[in-house]
């Protein structure tokens, strides 16, 4: 079976009920969240192995990530610390707009070395993922990151990455000097219209052209997102355009980790380019349709009933050179690139993050 490894943090996650604000000491949810262990379920879900790999607390929080991740089939590699679990408070407090609120300085995962990184399990693996947020939360999480993805470039394994720019943990100065020495090395990335354009430092309007200049740093395949409006893959093949997909949005949350799930599992499956983009954006609108980060990630029965609308080439002026070592991932595997249309609320700045 195709696996995938994904590398980050995890953390315990008060959701406060209702829409008003946490000062009025409403009730709320206890779960967890994390980018990384979020496309690890969605994956898992889909069809297939998964690992994911990072570092708790030795407390009731780190137990409760452990206990959730095991229970959806997923394999756990992340020690034990003295350091605490990651804490994240999410609140409603207008209809139109959410917030988050992170403690994640001197957390376990924060302190994540190299020597938490198990022998021979990211060399096996199809695919690698991570994202900014891995090296947001300090130099020891972003050297691990580093070494991560030099032993997936080292054994042959896909390498994907998401953006995942959150300005409540670093600048975007920070951000583009820790990320884009990393472009030469990845093979897959993930970013929103304007991730791309803080990456760049471009006011570009153009999706194609952003994806194209990002492939020129390193990527074989670049997916620019672009909420509402909908997503573009630019890639060897040159461009391609995925339409949003319609449906009731409960929670915005994680939508883009059930995009790039979505997207992953089907080139563990040998699936090209347009499926790729059909099912990453139905997954995404299928996580929406619920509460929750990772609750409502859907099943492959569930995406399979639903009927896939394929992605649709654009013209392009020409996509560019990619460095990456490729994006297939066993025989007649497709390119990369992925649509996720069920994050407005996201990419138009309504959750504060």
């Amino acid at each position: 079976m195709a696996s995938i490894v994904t590398l980050g943090e995890a953390m315990m996650t008060f959701s406060v009920a209702g829409v008003t604000p946490l000062r009025h000491g409403s009730t709320a949810s206890v779960s967890m969240s994390g980018s990384e262990a979020t496309v690890a379920i969605g994956a898992r879900r889909l069809g297939h192995e998964a690992v994911w790999i990072s570092r708790l607390g030795s407390d009731e929080p780190g137990e409760m990530v452990r206990s959730r991740m095991l229970g959806e089939g997923v394999a756990v590699y992340a020690d034990r610390a003295s350091e605490p679990t990651g804490l994240m408070l999410k609140e409603h407090p207008r209809a139109h707009a959410r917030r988050v609120q992170y403690y994640r300085a001197g957390s376990a995962a924060a302190g994540i070395t190299a020597n938490d990184l198990p022998v021979n399990v990211i060399e096996n693996a199809d695919i690698l993922h991570s994202s900014g947020i891995t090296a947001a939360l300090g130099e020891s999480a972003a050297a691990t990151l580093i070494e991560a993805i030099r032993r997936a470039r080292a054994s042959k394994t896909l390498v994907s990455f998401d953006v995942n720019h959150r300005s409540k943990l670093w600048s975007a100065e920070q951000a583009r000097a820790t990320m884009l020495p990393l472009l030469s090395s990845i093979d897959v990335l993930f970013a929103s219209h304007d991730e791309a354009q803080l990456l760049l430092e471009s006011a570009s309007d153009d999706p194609v052209a952003l994806g194209t200049e990002l492939r020129r740093l390193g990527p074989s395949g670049v997916v620019i997102t672009r909420g509402a409006h909908g997503a573009w893959l630019v890639d060897d093949s040159g461009a391609f355009f995925a339409e949003p997909v319609a449906t009731t949005e409960i929670d915005p949350f994680g939508a883009g980790d059930a995009f790039v799930a979505g997207y992953l599992s089907t080139l563990l499956d040998g699936g090209c380019p347009a499926r790729a983009l059909a099912r990453a954006s139905l997954a995404a609108s299928l996580a929406v349709s619920s509460e929750g980060d990772w609750e409502a990630l859907p099943d492959r029965a569930e995406v399979e009933a639903r009927g896939l609308r394929p992605a649709t080439a654009v013209p392009t002026a020409g996509a560019g050179t990619g460095t990456g070592a490729g994006v297939g991932v066993g025989p007649g595997a497709g390119s990369a690139g992925a649509a996720v249309n069920a994050m407005s609320a996201i990419e138009l700045g309504a959750i504060a993050r």
